[in-house]
């Protein structure tokens, strides 16, 4: 069960945010709703909420969880494989410090978003993208081992981050769209597949039983709720037009 979760508010350069996505520029003053909505979301699900201010000087700087990885034994500071969004991580050290006596870094060459990482026991799988190098990696697996747990690297040629694709809910079930649905490494799981249209779907996050899904996407909550889970819809259009999702808004542990 998760007790916490840090978040940052939206800065105004949101709006020159990195993207790949192709929908346009997100409007600036419905991000902030959508981004108090979905931290309303978080607390419904039994979370305490720390809200870090915007950081100007970094338009992708509300996408927490790429710069840092909370795991029940220590955390990692991650070195992002985007260039501009690197000094993110000095901004979020002191926050995690308050939680985490063990703190880990990903250094260079090494290079790792938490985006590519997901979680399932004991074990992360960590995909390796465009954002995630070889290196970094293999560091993580070497931090990850220290404090008993494992991880395995994902090969991927389609999504911009693993979890762009892939979204674990716990209890063995796996929602998988693209790539992914036949990779071998995810074939014991119980997979609910998610078409192409409601790809973006994939990324719903599963906290305390409650499943934080995207609005819009009817065929991907009706399958989740038809798993047994109660969904949590939460409007994240203007997030998604800089190729973020409903994992990447927040660090949970």
């Amino acid at each position: 069960m998760f007790k916490h979760a840090i978040v940052r508010l939206p800065c105004e350069a949101l709006i020159n945010g990195l993207t790949e996505a192709k929908l346009g520029k997100p409007d600036y003053s419905k991000a902030l709703l959508q981004h108090d909505d979905y931290v309303s979301a978080l607390k419904e699900c039994g979370l305490n909420v720390t809200v870090l201010k915007a950081l100007d000087e970094f338009p992708d700087s509300c996408f927490v969880e790429d710069v840092a990885l909370m795991t029940p034994h220590c955390a990692v500071l991650t070195r992002p494989g985007a260039p501009s969004r690197r000094g993110e991580v000095e901004h979020i050290a002191d926050v995690v410090k308050i939680f985490y006596d063990r703190v880990e870094h990903i250094i260079a060459p090494g290079q790792v978003e938490a985006g590519d990482i997901m979680m399932v026991g004991d074990h992360y799988y960590i995909g390796l993208s465009s954002r995630t190098n070889r290196e970094g990696a293999n560091q993580l697996i070497s931090i990850l081992e220290k404090y008993g747990m494992s991880g395995s690297m994902v090969e991927m040629a389609e999504m911009l981050h693993l979890k762009t694709g892939l979204g674990y809910l716990e209890n063995n079930v796996l929602l998988a769209c693209g790539e992914f649905i036949s990779k071998s490494e995810f074939q014991n799981y119980n997979i609910i597949k998610i078409n192409e249209k409601q790809s973006y779907s994939a990324n719903s996050v599963w906290i305390n039983d409650i499943v934080l899904v995207p609005s819009g996407f009817p065929e991907t909550a009706k399958a989740i709720g038809d798993a047994g889970y109660r969904v949590r819809e939460v409007d994240v259009s203007e997030f998604r037009k800089l190729d973020g999702g409903l994992s990447c808004l927040s660090l949970r542990f």
